[in-house]
C-alpha cells in the first residue's frame, strides 16, 4: 500500500486552485449521507482531516458552495470541483477531499459515517462504521487508533 509523502500538493480538476498539505491526516473518512452523495455526484464523499496549520492554498481562490451553512464547503469557482470543507467551530482541521491530491493512492477510509443513508450496494474497507456520526467523545480514540495504524 502506498504511503503519503509530505509535503503533498494537489488541486481542482482545471488546476486554477492548487493546495499543499504538510501534515499527516488526523483521520480519514467516507461519508454516505445524502448531502455528500449529491455534492460529490457519487455514492459517498471521501475526506482526510488535515490539521489546519498543515493546509494551505497555493494558487487561486476557492469559493464557498454547497448549502452555505455552518460548515463551509469550498469549490473551484471555475470547474466547480468540491475541494475541502471547514466545519464551523472546528477550526483546527480542514476536511480535504483526498482525491484533490496529485497522488491519492495512499488513501483508505478509516471511518465511514451515515451508513443509515448509504446506497445498498456500497462497501468500503473502513475499520469503523457509524449509522450517523461517532459521538464527540469517541473522536480522540479514533484519531489515536488511526495514528497507530499509520505508524
Amino acid at each position: 500500500m502506498p504511503t503519503l509523502s509530505l509535503p503533498a500538493e494537489g488541486g481542482c480538476r482545471c488546476g486554477r486552485v492548487r493546495l499543499k498539505i504538510s501534515a499527516k491526516p488526523l483521520l480519514t473518512m467516507a461519508c454516505h449521507c445524502t448531502g455528500c452523495q449529491k455534492m460529490s455526484s457519487s455514492a459517498y464523499s471521501l475526506s482526510a482531516a488535515i490539521p489546519a496549520d498543515g493546509f494551505e492554498i497555493t494558487k487561486g481562490e476557492p469559493v464557498i458552495g454547497g448549502l452555505h451553512g455552518a460548515s463551509k464547503h469550498y469549490f473551484c469557482g471555475y470547474c466547480m470541483t468540491w475541494m475541502f470543507t471547514r466545519p464551523e467551530g472546528l477550526d483546527w482541521f480542514v476536511n480535504l477531499r483526498p482525491t484533490m491530491l496529485d497522488d491519492p493512492a495512499w488513501f483508505t477510509p478509516f471511518v465511514e459515517t451515515w451508513t443509515s443513508e448509504k446506497l445498498p450496494w456500497v462497501t468500503t474497507p473502513a475499520a469503523h462504521s457509524y449509522v450517523a456520526l461517532p459521538a464527540f467523545e469517541e473522536y480522540d480514540g479514533l484519531v489515536a487508533e488511526y495514528a497507530g495504524s499509520q505508524a
